[in-house]
C-alpha cells in the first residue's frame, strides 16, 4: 500500500533506510515518541555546558501540524435533512499519477431533520452510518442512504443537467487537486495501489467541500444495494489491478472503474465527443455502470487480439 511519509516513521524515506541497516527508528532514537515525532531532550545544554537561552530552547522544540477546519453552516438539504457523499478513487501510481475514479458511490444522510439549534446533537450533523444506526429513531430497512445515480437523477430534475454537470466537474477538480497535493510526500511503489475514500458535502450552492479521504474506507453493507456495489468495487480494482497481466495498460475503462488522470487529463472515447469540440473528461461518476457487459466485451476483445498476434 501507499503510505504518507513521515520524519521518522518506518513507511518515509529515511525509515526504510534505517531499517535496512538494522535500526529500530523508534527504539533506536531515545528522544523519540512512539509515534515518531522527535522531542526534545530532557536537559539542554549548551556546547559549553551552559545553559541555552529561550530563543535557542525555542529552537529545539519541534513544530506541531494542526488542521484548520470550518462548519459548512448552508449544506444542501434533500427532505430537511443534511447528507455527504462518499466516492471510490483508485491509485495505480504516484510517480507518474495514474487515477482512477469509480462511477457507484451513495450519499449518506443523517437521521434527523438539520438544524443549527442543536449544534451538538450529532444525529443532525454526522452523516456516518455508525453513528446515524445508534439513533433511537433508526430504522434499519428503510437505511439512510441514496446510490450516486439516484442523486444525480435528483439533481438534475431540480437544477437541470448543466448544473450537475458542473458540480461533478468541481468534484473531479476536487479529486485530482487533493492527490496532486500529497505527490511529493507519498512514497510510490509500482507494485502497489491504494484504494481511496472521498467524503464530499455539498453547500446550497452547489458547491462540493472536501471533507476528508479515507485510505482505508469501510467496506461494511449497510444494505443490499450497498452489498453489491461494494463487491462490485472490489471485484473492479482486482480487474485493474490485473495481476494476471490480461491488460494492455492502453484501457480507458475497465469494468466500474473510468481513467480520470494518467500523467494528465484524460479524455472521453471518441464516440461520446462534446457537442462544440471541446476537451472533456473521461469520468461518469453517478452514470450507468454497465459493468458486466463491458467487462465481457474487453476480455472478449483481448482474447481477440491475442489469438491474432499469436
Amino acid at each position: 500500500m501507499l503510505r504518507p511519509k513521515s520524519k521518522f516513521g518506518p513507511w518515509s524515506v529515511k525509515g526504510q533506510r534505517e531499517r535496512a541497516e538494522g535500526i529500530n527508528p523508534v527504539q533506536d532514537h531515545p528522544h523519540e515518541h512512539a509515534h515518531g515525532c522527535p522531542s526534545p531532550p530532557a536537559r539542554m545544554g549548551g556546547s559549553e555546558g551552559e545553559p541555552r537561552t529561550s530563543e535557542e530552547q525555542k529552537d529545539e522544540i519541534p513544530v506541531e501540524n494542526y488542521v484548520a477546519q470550518r462548519y459548512i453552516e448552508n449544506p444542501y438539504l434533500i427532505g430537511g435533512r443534511k447528507f455527504d457523499l462518499r466516492v471510490y478513487v483508485l491509485v495505480m501510481s504516484y510517480i507518474p499519477l495514474r487515477a482512477w475514479l469509480y462511477r457507484d458511490g451513495f450519499a449518506r444522510f443523517s437521521n434527523t431533520r438539520f438544524t443549527l439549534n442543536s449544534i451538538d446533537d450529532q444525529y443532525v450533523h454526522l452523516t456516518n452510518v455508525a453513528v446515524q444506526k445508534t439513533s433511537p429513531d433508526y430504522h434499519p430497512k428503510k437505511g439512510c442512504k441514496w446510490m450516486l445515480q439516484r442523486f444525480r437523477q435528483y439533481l438534475a430534475s431540480k437544477h437541470g443537467p448543466e448544473a450537475v454537470e458542473e458540480l461533478f466537474a468541481d468534484m473531479d477538480n476536487i479529486f485530482i487537486r487533493s492527490l496532486q497535493s500529497v505527490q511529493k510526500v507519498i512514497i510510490s511503489d509500482k507494485h502497489c495501489f491504494e484504494l481511496y475514500g472521498y467524503d464530499i458535502l455539498i453547500d446550497q450552492d452547489l458547491k462540493p467541500w472536501l471533507l476528508e479521504v479515507n485510505a482505508s474506507p469501510s467496506l461494511t453493507a449497510s444494505s443490499q444495494e450497498d452489498y453489491a456495489l461494494k463487491t462490485c468495487l472490489l471485484e473492479d480494482t482486482l480487474h485493474v489491478v490485473d495481476m494476471e497481466g490480461r491488460l494492455t495498460g492502453r484501457e480507458k475503462r475497465v469494468g466500474g472503474f473510468d481513467l480520470m488522470w494518467n500523467d494528465g487529463p484524460v479524455s472521453r472515447e471518441e464516440g461520446a465527443p462534446d457537442p462544440v469540440g471541446n476537451f472533456v473528461t473521461n469520468t461518469h461518476l453517478g452514470c450507468v455502470n454497465d459493468r458486466e457487459a463491458q467487462l465481457r466485451q474487453l476480455f472478449h476483445s483481448l482474447q481477440v487480439q491475442k489469438k491474432s498476434s499469436g
